[in-house]
């Protein structure tokens, strides 16, 4: 192809630009937004409005085909866009229509566009993608006996999807699920209609959209051979659970109880925040529950094993319940925050077991009170946990979090009196709702309900290397753990 003297130097001038531009940027690496707990989790320089993310399954043994594309705003200026992504290939990328170039450094997808973004502007990604569910055992999708299902907290999310994977930046979602028929794809937020294809179509595509804001860590997808069984909770709400085909009529007893766990949650802080809720019992060996929102997940073992005491297993549906409201619809703004959704979902799981099953919550607090001197030590206090080991983010996920949190809460009842302590409860999802919070903004709203100055007492009992003491228990005392509770599947 011959150049016109003219276009010769446009062209000449264009490379020239390219390689200024080449010479001026530093190397890609993987960025974060500060979190001291996962220094790269998350990046800088753009607010995510909404996820549309669409998986093709064949087997939970082979990758999924996958297109995942972002709407977002740019906050500053970006000549390059960090992405959280890994276990997955990289087919190609387009930013704001034109295609772009990328590469990966640590755990994070650079993105180079073709003409930087400037602060203000729309950014429009599509990423071309696989998303392997053998991705390394870190989290991300969870292999059941007859399909998948997601399991993202905290950091995961990035190993199933590119994303900007921290809770502090919350979107929409869409999932656009195809499967092969005979299996049934179930997703957080409600179904819209998609095309079934004829009645002979060899697979089915699913999809469902939010209503609500999300953190990336509660995505769910499941596919597999399941039954979703509908019915109505309070208001009118729309209860959907999915649970193994075959298991339905065994399962029933338990999911029949949703709905009065809902009701009676409602009684405590106030409305449900979301546009559906449901359980989903997997067939995995995970090792805990999650509060994926709208569709928590669980073990369907916890439900069928008959060493675990009926109450016990309702509490921790009710803590994952609790979840939807405290972690779900209001968001820690950092992981440090997580006291605020594991001690709270702690506090309501262990409030229904006194309420219905002559649990006493005194007892429970007191004998976390007698470890928690020995939790403060392994993991910090609960408002300022030691990171996790590096590789094991669900190290984060200790006893100061969970009993250790939650008795920080009954001290703020017994400082308080049981009447502030329950406004400030309904305040707190109220104000927060739909949004990202911190541990300042649960203080300072303790403050103004209370009509007290409370800065020793969170000093104390947030950030404290030894428990103060109880507020009208001046007897009890922190001493050597004890190894009277049930060993259980791990609640989130």
């Amino acid at each position: 192809m011959l150049l016109t003297s003219r276009r010769l130097r446009a062209a000449l001038l264009v490379a020239a630009s390219a390689a200024l531009v080449a010479a001026v940027l530093p190397g890609p690496e993987p960025l974060g937004i500060g979190d001291p707990l996962f220094p790269h989790l998350g990046n800088p320089g753009y607010d995510v409005l909404t996820y549309d993310i669409a998986f093709t399954y064949r087997a939970n043994s082979k990758p999924l085909d996958a297109v995942t594309k972002i709407d977002a705003r740019a906050t500053k200026h970006l000549e390059r866009i960090n992405l959280d992504f890994t276990s997955g290939t990289v087919r190609a990328v387009e930013v704001n229509g034109g295609s772009a170039e990328f590469t990966t450094a640590g755990e994070d997808l650079v993105i180079t566009p073709r003409q930087a973004v400037d602060a203000g502007t729309p950014l429009a990604i599509t990423v071309t993608h696989t998303s392997d569910p053998k991705g390394g055992g870190a989290g991300g999708w969870v292999r059941t006996a007859d399909g998948l299902a997601m399991a993202n907290q905290a950091d995961a999310a990035h190993r199933v999807f590119p994303c900007n994977d921290h809770p502090a930046d919350k979107a929409f979602f869409t999932f656009r699920v195809t499967a092969p028929a005979g299996l049934t794809a179930v997703a957080n937020g409600l179904p819209v209609p998609a095309l079934r294809g004829g009645a002979k179509a060899a697979a089915r595509t699913w999809v469902y959209r939010t209503r609500h804001p999300m953190a990336t860590e509660l995505a769910q997808v499941s596919i597999g051979k399941s039954a979703v069984l509908r019915r109505e909770g309070p208001h009118g709400l729309p209860l959907r659970d999915v649970v193994p085909t075959a298991q339905r009529a065994r399962l029933e007893p338990w999911l029949r109880k949703t709905p009065a766990h809902i009701t009676w949650m409602e009684k405590k802080v106030g409305r449900y925040p979301f546009e559906t809720y449901g359980v989903l019992m997997a067939q995995a060996e995970t090792g805990f529950a999650l509060e994926t929102q709208t569709l928590s997940l669980f073990e369907m073992s916890m439900f069928t094993d008959t060493r675990y005491p009926k109450w016990y297993v309702e509490s921790v549906m009710v803590h994952e319940l609790a979840h939807q409201w405290f972690g779900n619809s209001v968001t820690p703004r950092t992981w440090s925050d997580l006291w605020l959704n594991e001690g709270h979902a702690t506090w309501y799981g262990s409030l229904w077991a006194e309420e219905h099953a002559k649990q006493s919550l005194e007892e429970q607090m007191r004998e976390a009170y007698a470890q928690s001197d020995g939790w403060r030590a392994a993991g910090g206090p609960p408002a300022a946990p030691k990171p996790a080991a590096p590789g094991q983010q669900l190290g984060l996920f200790r006893p100061i979090v969970y009993d250790g949190s939650a008795l920080v809460l009954y001290a703020l009842r017994q400082e308080i009196g049981k009447d502030a302590f329950e406004t400030l409860e309904r305040a707190w999802v109220a104000e927060h709702r739909d949004g990202t919070a911190t541990t300042a903004d649960f203080t300072a709203l303790a403050q103004r309900v209370s009509g007290r100055d409370l800065t020793g007492f969170f000093k104390g009992w947030l950030y404290g290397a030894k428990t103060p003491r109880m507020p009208g228990h001046p007897d009890w005392r922190s001493e050597a753990p004890s190894s009277r509770r049930n060993a259980a599947p791990a609640k989130h």
